[in-house]
């Protein structure tokens, strides 16, 4: 049985409707979506979950 994939937006997205992404981590797989807020059926890049955890770790020594 897959889940469908519950959308969280990320922390540095607004409310002006700017630069918005949502990201979904299915409980049955090793993956991370990563898409568009503003065009929610639009694509949708996947990635593994250790390329996700090297991004957050770079995004955070560079915060």
């Amino acid at each position: 049985m897959t889940d469908t994939p519950r959308w969280f937006k990320s922390s540095y997205s607004s409310s002006t409707g700017g630069e918005c992404l949502e990201v979904a981590i299915p409980s049955d797989t090793d993956a991370v979506h990563i898409r568009d807020s503003k065009n929610a059926d639009g694509s949708v890049l996947t990635i593994s979950g250790s390329a996700w955890a090297a991004f957050l770790a770079v995004t955070t020594i560079n915060r």
